[in-house]
């Protein structure tokens, strides 16, 4: 049995606000104690002394592995715009583990992701979660899939504006219009008593029954306010999950979102507001979705900003008035929770995954070195001197 035990560092364990001193012991990948004086007995020690240990980064919402770095069209495998609804499609099928974006991720701590389709489409398929290490997606992959991506605003109005696309009005009808058919195809094969009697097999209906069973959410892209309330409207109607991506517009309604009570992800909040939907978008916005109540996770939206930099996010975030350890939840416990695995990652508790991170400072501080980051109990990066 493969045993790994990091000593003496300070630990910030994503669940308690106040870090402490100790020891953790990871066997076969997995946290099997965390305490003071550790045996070290058939142990790898790795001496964390003076060092600052979190748990590995998670990221709720981006698109690592389906934009090739340093790449044009032939690594831009993230949208999919010849239909305005295809529900079918599957980041599994495209992410490239070989990509130099993991390798990167890993340098800034990033252990996990949800990545998968973007915003061109109403509706643009699954997204994966998956760990940043590994030749192969299948052997990454924590959950998949994790939620149904779907879009509103001026993405899908400006990429379908030819194709019987051009309001917002017509983005809502499409999306409803689907998860009424799917439902509808879900009660006919339920009530068919012989294969004669199903409806015929349909990708699109099947790729979006697992939303209509409740088992994973719509993942909504949604910068202004209407299409916030739209996203949030349509989701109650279809009794359907929800989780809403961006949030641009969130600290003007940040009260109605609390109480509302649906996950919500944050950014990317750095560059220039390059749409109108972007006209309020700002650091402070984490923070004060905080503060009123919100499950807030902070996002790069990988590559809008490079994935290794989610931590700094995170420190930005801070600057604007967002409270430390919220934003440090908002990197690790509440991106695990919005994506449905926080059971594996996300923490550092007894029982979940072995991905630690080790730093000589504050990761949220630009100026903070990380040493080491670790993947289900291996060193998977190493700062080199």
């Amino acid at each position: 049995m493969k045993r790994q035990l990091i000593k003496n560092g300070m630990i910030h364990d994503a669940v308690h606000p106040e870090a402490f001193q100790a020891d953790i012991l990871i066997e076969e990948g997995k946290i099997r104690e965390i305490g003071q004086n550790l045996s070290e007995e058939d142990a790898e020690v790795l001496d964390a002394a003076g060092c600052q240990v979190y748990p590995g980064f998670v990221e709720a919402h981006c698109h690592l592995g389906l934009h090739g770095h340093a790449m044009g069209f032939e690594g831009q495998d993230y949208n999919e715009m010849t239909e305005i609804l295809m529900p079918e499609l599957r980041a599994v099928d495209g992410i490239n583990p070989q990509d130099e974006t993991f390798a990167l991720a890993r340098e800034g701590g990033v252990t996990c992701v949800a990545t998968g389709p973007g915003s061109a489409n109403v509706l643009g398929g699954t997204f994966a979660a998956v760990k940043t290490y590994g030749k192969r997606v299948d052997d990454m992959i924590v959950k998949f899939p994790v939620a149904m991506k779907c879009a509103f605003g001026e993405n899908p109005k400006r990429c379908y504006r030819e194709k019987n696309n051009s309001s917002r009005m017509s983005t809502a009808s499409k999306l409803r219009e689907m998860l009424y058919q799917a439902r509808d195809y879900q009660e006919r094969k339920d009530a068919a008593e012989s294969i004669k009697e199903r409806p015929k097999y349909d990708p699109k209906m099947e790729a979006l029954l697992p939303v209509i069973r409740g088992e994973i959410p719509l993942k909504a892209h949604a910068h202004q306010v209407n299409d916030l309330f739209t996203a949030i409207r349509i989701a109650k109607e279809c009794g359907v999950k929800l989780t809403l991506e961006h949030c641009t517009d969130g600290s003007l309604i940040a009260e109605e979102l609390a109480a509302e009570g649906y996950p919500v992800c944050v950014g990317p909040s750095l560059g220039h507001a390059s749409k109108i939907e972007l006209k309020n978008k700002s650091f402070k916005t984490p923070g004060i979705l905080a503060k009123a109540g919100c499950q807030v996770s902070i996002i790069t939206d990988s590559p809008v900003i490079p994935q290794q930099y989610l931590p700094l996010c995170a420190g930005l975030a801070v600057k604007e008035g967002m409270d430390a350890f919220a934003a440090l939840q908002a990197i690790t416990i509440n991106p695990a929770k919005h994506i449905g695995i926080e059971d594996r990652v996300g923490s550092l508790e007894v029982g979940k995954d072995g991905d630690v991170v080790i730093a000589d400072g504050d990761p949220m501080v630009s100026s903070t070195q990380i040493l080491y980051t670790i993947i289900d109990g291996e060193i998977r990066f190493q700062h080199e001197a």
